[in-house]
């Protein structure tokens, strides 16, 4: 009997350590399993690294993110101090790139960080050492964070690869720091009067979409600091300057709002147009005055160097009006293609001109018997396009002998050939129609004007074009 009760006193004791060890090790299991602070890591091939570093208390507490943060115990769909002061977001901006600048929407894109700061109290919570805890976007849906957006913008969009672009980062006092990567496409007024010879202010706009200047005050966390660029290189523009600028925003119906202005100035590579449409215009210009060195009766030639360069400036115009916004003003290119366009189509004008005074010379000395009635004009262009002198039997001018008018009040003794003394004789000036009549008889004389007054035209056209452009 005794024995027995011995038997029985050693089951139970063994049974208690069983289930004291067995307790001891699952309790230490759970623990294992429910708590990993910020620092644990998979090491050596997926085996956890359970050594916690213990020194902040928000990390020792085996509790959720929510309830460290009291996030059920306030509404926070409420602003922090709500029926109290405005309270304060501090903005800071990194722009990452500048995608593309349209001037056909007159629009741009930009990548850019834009971070929030401010203090929410309701998410304080205690620490020994002041560390902060990180989140995500998931977080975020559950806490009150300003309502920032882009005023006149088109699209945009947060980035969400591999997960959404959303930090936030809580700090023992209630400080906050809220930070998006976010692509915008926002309207930029662009003025073409000197394009492409232009220099356009942009600017990204930041405004409270809800909250007016009672209820919240936007500001630049670090002033003119706030804006920071990394190397940016765009393709037509170089960037030469950003800087950050606040103001005020007015709605008859909802009253004054902060806003914040991310200005940039972009002025615009003109090598480019250099090569696509200066230099061509000029060639085709140039090349419309080989026609004044070419025989005036070599019509074919002429008539088709005429046609080919106003075809060519009306293909340039096109191509450039196309890529442009439709405008209701002249821009400078439009200036510089049109007046190019002007002198290829007065070169096509000199010509007819000149064929046409050619063939009045022609008739007039046909009529004065100067050229054979036989002669037919068509046949000696018909092969080369060229009258030949050998083709034309042109009979010698005979001298008109000058001949004075006598002067009725003269004596009958005066000689009719008489010439005035040297220093006295005058020169009469010619009319507009002697002029005309001289260019009609001697029409060789426009091209030979041409081929000088063209080119200096020219020359001082541009002048003035690239001095007051440039």
């Amino acid at each position: 009997m005794k024995v027995d009760g011995m038997s029985c006193l050693a089951l139970a004791v063994a049974s208690f350590v069983a289930m004291a060890t067995a307790g001891r090790s699952t309790s230490r299991r759970k623990h294992k399993e429910v708590f990993l602070g910020e620092n644990s890591k998979f090491k050596f091939g997926g085996r956890i690294d359970y050594k916690l570093k213990r020194q902040d208390s928000t990390k020792t507490l085996l509790i959720k993110s929510e309830q460290l943060l009291r996030i059920e115990e306030s509404d926070f769909a409420m602003r922090p101090g709500f029926g109290g002061a405005a309270i304060p977001v501090g903005i800071d901006v990194q722009v990452e790139s500048i995608d593309s600048i349209s001037e056909v929407n007159m629009d741009f894109t930009m990548t850019l960080y834009l971070r929030h700061y401010w203090k929410d109290e309701r998410l304080s919570f205690p620490s020994q050492t002041n560390q902060s805890r990180t989140f995500d976007s998931r977080l975020v849906k559950k806490i009150w964070v300003p309502d920032v957006f882009f005023v006149h913008s088109k699209r945009s969009f947060i980035h969400d690869t591999t997960m959404e672009n959303i930090m936030l980062r809580v700090y023992p006092d209630g400080n906050i720091l809220y930070s998006v990567r976010v692509t915008v496409t926002a309207l930029c007024s662009m003025d073409f009067s000197s394009f492409p010879l232009d220099t356009q202010n942009c600017s990204l706009e930041l405004e409270s979409y809800a909250y007016n200047e009672n209820d919240l005050m936007l500001y630049w966390k670090n002033g003119n600091d706030s804006l920071r660029t990394d190397e940016i290189v765009l393709s037509q523009f170089f960037i030469e300057h950003f800087h950050a600028s606040s103001g005020l925003a007015f709605y008859s119906s909802t009253g004054w709002y902060n806003r914040l202005f991310i200005n940039f100035i972009l002025r615009r590579h003109i090598f480019f147009f250099m090569l696509q449409t200066y230099f061509p215009t000029m060639l085709m210009v140039v090349l419309s005055w080989v026609s004044f060195w070419i025989d005036r009766r070599a019509v074919p030639a002429r008539v088709s160097l005429g046609m080919t360069t106003v075809l060519t400036m009306s293909t340039i115009i096109t191509g450039v009006s196309s890529s442009m916004p439709q405008v209701s003003y002249v821009k400078a290119v439009d200036i510089y293609l049109w007046t190019s366009f002007l002198f290829v189509f007065l070169s096509v004008i000199e010509y007819a001109a000149v064929n046409y005074c050619t063939t009045l010379e022609e008739m007039r000395k046909m009529r004065r018997g100067k050229i054979p009635s036989t002669f037919d004009a068509s046949q000696a262009m018909a092969f080369d396009g060229c009258f030949h002198d050998n083709d034309i039997e042109l009979t010698t001018f005979t001298r008109m002998a000058p001949t004075l008018t006598s002067d009725p009040l003269t004596t009958p003794t005066q000689s009719s050939d008489t010439r005035p003394p040297e220093g006295t004789r005058l020169r009469r000036q010619r009319s507009v129609r002697e002029n005309v009549d001289l260019l009609v008889n001697n029409s060789y004389m426009i091209d030979s004007y041409s081929r000088l007054a063209f080119p200096l035209s020219y020359l001082l056209f541009n002048t003035i074009y690239w001095s007051l452009y440039s």
